[in-house]
């Protein structure tokens, strides 16, 4: 075991990088901000800001699911969301990770600040499959509604938390001078 953990820690660092870049569409580069857990800063090729990604995990139908999803504080959205680790039902629960309408939840998903700036408007909610009609609402997936669940209770419970937090420190997410990196 203790000959394998280096690859293994290797490939995980490598998955959350490729990762980072999928969650936040345009982005290049990411640095690493520690804000009493890691959040990763993406920036596109002029090193502007383009997002910032972060982990949140739930238990799922038969073991916990670990998400990514990246947040674009312009537009105050979940604009990317990758599964990291899920042991689902093949077929069913892991449909959390194919299926086209689910991840199009997480495209534009609305978490506009309340005027307060420390809540969010609206609560992310799981509704229904084919019954979205608020930007903030999570279609579920027949079928696999407890894992499609566990990622809308996430989403929530970690969007309540952090994005007023992110959306109020988002000027402290820079890029070094010499451009965007990947930490």
């Amino acid at each position: 075991v203790l000959t394998t953990l280096p690859r293994i820690e290797r490939n995980r660092a490598e998955a959350l990088e490729r990762a980072v870049l999928q969650v936040l569409p345009g982005a290049v580069g990411f640095r690493r901000h520690d804000l009493g857990r890691d959040v990763y800063a993406a920036f596109d090729p002029d090193g502007q800001l383009v997002g910032v990604a972060l982990e949140a995990q739930a238990m799922g139908y038969q073991d916990t699911v670990r998400i990514l999803y990246g947040y674009d504080p312009a537009r105050q959205a979940v604009v990317g969301m990758r599964v990291l680790e899920s042991r689902e039902t093949p077929g069913l629960g892991d449909r959390i990770e194919t299926d086209p309408v689910f991840t199009a939840n997480f495209e534009a998903l609305d978490v506009s600040l309340a005027a307060d700036s420390v809540s969010l408007a609206h609560p992310i909610e799981l509704v229904k499959p084919g019954q979205k009609t608020r930007p903030w609402q999570i279609d579920a997936i027949s079928g696999a509604t407890i894992s499609s669940a566990a990622v809308a209770h996430m989403l929530q419970e970690s969007t309540a938390r952090w994005v007023p937090l992110l959306h109020a420190r988002q000027g402290e997410f820079t890029v070094t001078p010499e451009g965007a990196d990947a930490d």
